[in-house]
């Protein structure tokens, strides 16, 4: 199995900090947000690494020719006139992809979820995706899809709704009627909700979106308090 790691963005509302560093490489508890999945890919026995860049391109170049994690075999995905969205960037890999199941993962997030859970569960014959969602933060209280018993995702108001993590277990044919160079993953998404061939399963655990210095700083801060907790708890 393959992933595909979203790091192209521009990173607009964590200005000026990625003016010169694309957000995926912030550090978070001491490393970059990038080395925090892609440990953990590794961890779980995905090896083969697809990274999408486009906005400072080169930083994400020198990341990767570092070999920053033992095991995990990286490929840098350019776009050339991008970035291309989360859509147009499975688009442009799609050959690399294949009809396979591969793990998507927004650059952009810290968590601690175990992939492990999504990738035994695999996906259906008819399902296109199944997500990980979260329940919904103070930034997003709509939530993104509505989940219902059977774990089938709708945007029906007949069940508890959830966020979507940025991480998925996807088709790559999800995105196949879609002939933009340009677009976002959730239209894709929608429709495939629509057609009954989107699952969802939920991660109550640490989560969070760093979309803004905000958010950035706070999980930072709350991080920090943990290891020192856990160095004084170490030293007793």
């Amino acid at each position: 199995m393959k992933a595909l790691i979203f790091a192209a963005g521009l990173g607009t509302r964590l200005r000026p900090l990625t003016a010169t560093t694309p957000k995926p490489l912030l550090h978070v508890g001491g490393k970059p947000l990038l080395q925090w999945h892609i440990e953990r890919l590794v961890s779980a026995g995905i090896h083969d690494i697809i990274i999408n860049s486009a906005w400072l391109a080169e930083a994400i170049d020198q990341y990767v020719s570092g070999a920053p994690v033992r095991g995990a075999r990286l490929q840098v995905s350019f776009e050339p006139d991008g970035p291309y969205d989360t859509g147009g960037a499975i688009r442009h890999v799609r050959a690399q992809l294949g009809e396979q199941p591969f793990l998507a993962i927004a650059g952009d997030i810290w968590t601690l979820m175990p992939f492990e859970p999504l990738l035994e569960r695999g996906l259906k014959d008819h399902e296109l995706g199944c997500l990980a969602l979260v329940p919904n933060p103070v930034q997003h209280p709509g939530g993104d899809f509505c989940r219902h018993s059977n774990g089938v995702l709708s945007r029906e108001s007949t069940g508890e709704w959830f966020t979507y993590s940025g991480i998925s277990l996807l088709r790559a044919a999800l995105i196949d009627r879609f002939d933009e160079q340009c677009f976002p993953l959730r239209e894709p998404l929608r429709q495939a909700a629509e057609q009954g061939a989107l699952a969802g399963e939920v991660w109550r655990g640490d989560w969070e979106d760093v979309g803004t210095i905000e958010r950035y700083q706070a999980l930072n801060a709350r991080l920090a308090v943990s290891a020192a907790v856990r160095s004084d708890r170490s030293g007793a």
